[in-house]
C-alpha cells in the first residue's frame, strides 16, 4: 500500500493521510537519511555540492514528511492522531542530536569552512556554515562520549515533556464548557456571541447556549457579559488550564512537566558550560547577553508602568463611581475597561465587527500587499485540506513567477490548539534544476461564521491576522535558495516577529483601514467618525498592556536563568516576584497562567519571549520609515522587500536591519505607537 506522505511530488494528500501513515513513514525517512548521511562521510574532501546540498534534500525529505503531521496534530486533533505524532517525538529528537552531536559531520563543515572555496561563497552560503557551526557547539559536539548520550537523552526526554505540555492544555481547554439555559444569564452579550453559543449548543443537541475556552467564546464572555459569577467561572476555567487549580484540578496538570522541562533545560545549560538556560538560548539571537535582555525589558518597564498604574487607577476610580465596584476582581478588568472605553471614545469592538467581514478583510489585505510589494495573491480551488474552511492561496510577482503559496485556516473549532500561527509546509530550496516554492500554513481561531452571515471580525482580530500574515510572506518571499537559511530559517529568534509586528500598522492607517473595511450589509466603509474613535481608542490601557507582556517576559527569562540556583523558591513564587514588581492587576491566588503558557514550555520561545517586544522595536522604527515616505511608497516597499522579506537568514538581523533603515534602531517609535513617548 503507498504511504501518501511518502510521496513529496506535490502538496500533501491531507484527506490521505491516516494516523497509521505515520510511523512507518518516519522510520524509513530516519533509516535513509541515516544510512546517506554514511555514505556523504566517505569521502576525503567536502564541498557544497558533494556535502550540504545534499544535507539539505535529506532535511528537505524529513520536513516534507512530518510537516503535514505536525500541522494536522495541531488543527484536527484526534487521539489515534496525537498517539502516532508523540511516538515519533523520541525518534525525531534522536536523529536530531545525532546530526548535531555527529563529530565527522562537524569536522567535515569544519574543513569547508577553512578551505578556500569559502571564501567564493556567497553571504547565505557562508551563513549556512557559520550557523552550522554554532549549532553543532550548542548540541554539544565537544562533549566526551558519556555526555553526549546524556545530552541526547535529555533532548529526547525534553521533546516528550513539550508536546505533553501542548496536550495537556489542549485538553483542559476542550473538556470544559458551560452549558446555559436561562437567558437572563446571558445579559450584555452581544447578539453574535449569543448566536456562537446557540449554534455551538445546537451542535451538541442541546437547548439553549454553550460557552467554552476557544478564544472567540472566552473573550465574548469576559468583555460583554453583565453577570459577574458568569465572568468569574470562565476566568477561573481558563486561568487554571492544565494546572492543580479550577474545575478540572489535577486533571490535565502541567506542573510537574514544568518542573521536568527546566530541569531538562538547566542540565543542558550545564552539559555545554553556560551559567545558565537564558544564556544558552541568546548564543544564536541579536541579544549579546543576559544582562542586555533584562536591561531593556526593565527599561521598558521604568518607562510605562507609572502610566500603566494610572490607567489602573482610572479604571478603578470609574467601576467605583458609575458601578458602585469596591474591589475590581481580575474577571472584572476586561468588561468594565470596555465600559470605560466606550464612555472615553464611543466605540466597541461589537460596534466594528460589521466592517470587517472575513472575506473583505482578506480582500483587503491582498491589496495592501500588492501596492507595497506589486504581488498579486489569488485562490486557487480544489486543493487537498484537512477541513472544509481552509483556503489555498498562490502569490505571483509583477513579472508572472510563482513565489508562494499558504493554506488559510481562520477560524476555531474543535480540536484545534488556541492560538495563531505560522509554520511551514514546503521551504524554498534548489530541487535539481528548479526552485521548490515555498508553501505557509497560517492558522487562527478567528470568530466562526455564524449562520448565513459572513465571520465578522473584531478589529484585534483582524491584527492577528495581519501578523500571521507578516511572517507568511517571510517564509513564502524568500530569494534565498540555501535550505538552512530560506525564509525564516537561521533568522535570529529575536528579530523573527519583525516583518509580522510590521504588517499590523496598516490595520491602523487610515488608507489601510479604507482597503479592508467594507459593511456586510450596506458595503460602506468605515466611517470617518468610527475611524476617528478607533485610532483616539488606540493607545487606550497601551501601557497596561506594556507591562502586561513585559510581565510575561520577565517571567520566561528570569526563570530560565535562576531555576535550579540555590535561591530560588519555586515557579509560582518568581512569578509572584515578577508581578510585584511589573504588574498593576494582580491576579487571585489560583490564577495559574503558566500552566498554559505553551510559547515557553511547548514552543520556540524559552528565554525568547522578550523577542516580541524587542522585533517592536525593529517593527516599529521600519515602519517610522513608511511614515515619512508614505505607506504604500513603492520604492519604500521595495526596499523592505529586498532587505528583509527576500533575505530570509542569509546575514544577520542587524546588519539586514541597518541596510533598510540606514541606522541601527531607535526605541522611539515604539514609544510614540505605544502613547509612551
Amino acid at each position: 500500500m503507498t504511504n501518501p506522505l511518502l510521496d513529496i511530488t506535490a502538496l500533501p494528500k491531507f484527506s490521505q493521510i491516516k494516523p497509521k501513515h505515520v510511523e512507518a513513514a518516519i522510520d524509513q525517512v530516519l533509516d535513509q537519511n541515516r544510512k546517506q548521511l554514511n555514505l556523504l562521510l566517505q569521502k576525503e574532501n567536502f564541498s557544497w555540492e558533494s556535502l550540504i546540498h545534499p544535507l539539505e534534500e535529506m532535511d528537505n525529505l524529513l520536513s516534507r514528511v512530518w510537516s503535514p503531521v505536525s500541522h494536522m496534530n495541531s488543527v484536527v486533533n484526534s487521539e489515534e492522531l496525537r498517539q502516532a505524532h508523540e511516538a515519533c517525538i523520541p525518534r525525531l529528537s534522536a536523529y536530531s542530536t545525532e546530526m548535531a552531536q555527529n563529530e565527522a559531520l562537524y569536522q567535515a563543515y569544519l574543513q569547508i569552512k577553512q578551505s578556500q572555496q569559502f571564501t567564493d561563497f556567497d553571504s547565505a552560503q557562508k551563513k549556512t556554515i557559520e550557523n552550522a557551526l554554532l549549532k553543532f557547539k550548542l548540541n554539544g559536539v565537544a562533549l566526551d562520549k558519556d555526555k553526549k548520550q546524556q545530552f541526547k537523552e535529555i533532548k529526547q526526554k525534553l521533546s516528550t515533556l513539550k508536546s505533553k505540555f501542548e496536550h495537556n492544555v489542549l485538553d483542559a481547554t476542550q473538556e470544559w464548557k458551560i452549558h446555559i439555559e436561562n437567558k437572563k444569564e446571558l445579559a450584555g452579550l452581544p447578539e453574535y456571541a449569543k448566536d456562537m453559543a446557540s449554534q455551538a449548543a445546537a451542535a451538541e443537541n442541546l437547548k439553549g447556549w454553550v460557552f467554552t475556552l476557544d478564544a472567540p467564546s472566552y473573550l465574548s464572555v469576559m468583555t460583554y457579559a453583565d453577570n459577574d459569577k458568569f465572568r468569574k467561572e470562565m476566568y477561573t476555567a481558563f486561568t487554571t488550564r492544565a494546572s492543580d487549580q479550577g474545575p478540572n484540578a489535577g486533571e490535565f496538570d502541567n506542573s510537574q512537566i514544568m518542573e521536568d522541562i527546566l530541569t531538562c533545560r538547566a542540565k543542558m545549560a550545564e552539559l555545554l558550560g553556560y551559567e545558565n538556560y537564558a544564556e544558552l538560548s541568546i548564543a544564536d539571537k541579536m541579544a549579546e547577553s543576559t544582562a542586555d535582555v533584562l536591561g531593556f525589558l526593565n527599561d521598558l518597564v521604568e518607562k510605562s508602568r507609572p502610566q500603566a498604574q494610572r490607567e489602573f487607577e482610572q479604571l478603578k476610580t470609574f467601576a467605583r463611581k458609575k458601578y458602585g465596584i469596591k474591589n475590581l476582581q481580575a474577571w472584572d478588568v476586561p468588561y468594565y475597561s470596555e465600559k470605560l472605553k466606550q464612555q472615553e471614545y464611543g466605540i466597541s469592538q461589537e460596534e466594528l465587527k460589521p466592517y470587517f467581514p472575513a472575506p473583505e478583510v482578506i480582500h483587503g489585505l491582498f491589496q495592501i500587499v500588492n501596492r507595497l510589494y506589486g504581488l498579486e495573491i489569488t485562490e486557487v480551488n480544489n486543493i487537498d485540506s484537512w477541513h472544509k474552511d481552509v483556503l489555498f492561496y498562490e502569490i505571483k510577482d509583477q513579472h508572472g513567477e510563482l513565489r508562494g503559496c499558504f493554506y488559510l485556516d481562520l477560524f476555531a473549532r474543535n480540536n484545534k490548539r488556541c492560538g495563531a500561527w505560522m509554520d511551514e509546509c514546503i521551504s524554498r530550496m534548489i530541487c535539481g534544476d528548479q526552485v521548490q516554492i515555498p508553501v505557509a500554513y497560517l492558522s487562527c481561531n478567528l470568530t466562526p461564521p455564524v449562520g448565513d452571515d459572513p465571520a465578522l471580525l473584531t478589529h484585534d482580530e483582524v491584527t492577528t491576522l495581519f501578523h500571521e500574515f507578516g511572517h507568511g510572506l517571510h517564509h513564502m518571499l524568500t530569494k534565498i535558495n540555501p535550505l538552512f537559511v530560506s525564509g525564516i530559517s537561521g533568522v535570529e529568534w529575536d528579530a523573527v516577529e519583525l516583518p509580522s509586528q510590521f504588517m499590523e500598522n496598516w490595520c491602523w492607517e487610515k488608507e489601510g483601514l479604507d482597503l479592508i473595511s467594507s459593511h456586510y450589509q450596506t458595503c460602506k466603509a468605515l466611517p470617518k467618525e468610527l475611524y476617528e474613535k478607533l485610532i483616539k481608542a488606540k493607545n487606550f490601557q497601551s501601557a497596561m498592556f506594556m507591562v502586561r507582556q513585559l510581565e510575561f517576559a520577565l517571567f520566561d527569562f528570569r526563570l530560565h536563568m535562576e531555576y535550579g540556583h540555590t535561591e530560588f523558591k519555586g515557579i509560582q513564587s518568581l512569578l509572584d516576584d515578577v508581578r510585584e514588581q511589573v504588574a498593576v492587576v494582580i491576579p487571585p491566588s489560583f490564577n495559574r497562567f503558566q500552566h498554559g503558557f505553551s510559547h515557553i514550555f511547548a514552543g520556540g520561545y524559552s528565554a525568547g519571549y522578550y523577542s516580541y517586544k524587542w522585533a517592536e522595536v525593529l517593527s516599529a522604527d521600519a515602519f517610522s520609515k513608511f511614515e515619512e515616505q508614505g505607506i504604500y511608497d513603492r520604492k519604500t516597499g521595495e526596499e523592505f522587500l529586498t532587505n528583509i522579506l527576500e533575505k530570509g537568514g542569509s546575514e544577520n538581523a542587524m546588519e539586514l536591519f541597518k541596510k533598510f533603515r540606514g541606522r541601527e534602531p531607535k526605541i522611539d517609535a515604539l514609544l510614540r505607537h505605544s502613547g509612551l513617548a
